[in-house]
């Protein structure tokens, strides 16, 4: 009787990736995932000591993905906003897995590649170097909340949004102006949260940027990229 097949830790985050597109991480379990390769829990722990170290390995693979090709350009803001959105795109083609690097903090080969970048380029924009892993958290956390906000939004079915736009219009244009006067007021410009989020994640990351380079101070030049 031949022996069951031996699978690679590549192979394995193949199908952990799948099965984690097809659905999220509450209903994902090791179990789940040895079912679906057709062996047993205990194979699959010889590669990963838990479900959490699975799953970080899977969401650093797609830090691994975005930094593929990437060489640094340009000022220290130009090259933290185009690791960024190469970042939100790499998760925009698994916007399940989004949700799986915001919960489950990768260490691995893709997660250093992108703290190294940031960190360097940071170290460009003049700030003391006391400063840089504050202002790295804060980068990263933002980044991280905006990449999961969009993907759970781009998760949902072309029903489903237009039913949230509905709900939207009905709570915002038929709100009591006396009870809600400022809701009232600003009730035509004001806008879903589904609406432009590409324009308001470069919005707000320009935003956050531009509050590091004025701590930095005026004596930086503004092409500066000097890493070291």
């Amino acid at each position: 009787m031949a022996g069951r097949r031996r699978w690679s830790t590549e192979e394995i985050l193949d199908a952990a990736a799948e099965l984690l597109s097809a659905g999220d991480t509450e209903s994902f379990s090791v179990r789940r995932l040895a079912a679906t390769l057709g062996t047993d829990s205990s194979s699959l722990y010889r590669h990963f000591r838990s479900k959490t170290e699975l799953l970080r390995a899977v969401a650093d693979r797609i830090l691994l993905a975005s930094m593929d090709g990437y060489r640094p350009e340009g000022d220290w803001k130009q090259r933290i906003t185009a690791l960024a959105l190469r970042v939100r795109e790499a998760f925009g083609r698994q916007p399940q897995l989004a949700a799986v690097w915001g919960r489950y903090a990768s260490g691995g080969a893709g997660s250093r590649l992108v703290m190294e970048e940031v960190l360097q380029a940071l170290r460009a924009s003049g700030l003391p170097d006391e400063q840089i892993p504050a202002c790295y958290h804060r980068l990263a956390v933002l980044i991280a909340a905006l990449i999961a906000s969009e993907a759970g939004f781009g998760g949902i079915t072309a029903e489903e949004r237009e039913q949230g736009m509905e709900h939207f219009r009905v709570a915002v244009l038929g709100a009591d102006p006396e009870r809600f006067p400022a809701l009232a007021h600003f009730a035509r410009d004001v806008r879903p949260l589904g609406a432009d989020r590409g324009a308001a994640f470069e919005e707000i990351l320009a935003a956050q940027l531009a509050q590091i380079e004025a701590a930095a101070g005026p004596d930086r030049p503004a092409g500066d990229t000097r890493t070291g």
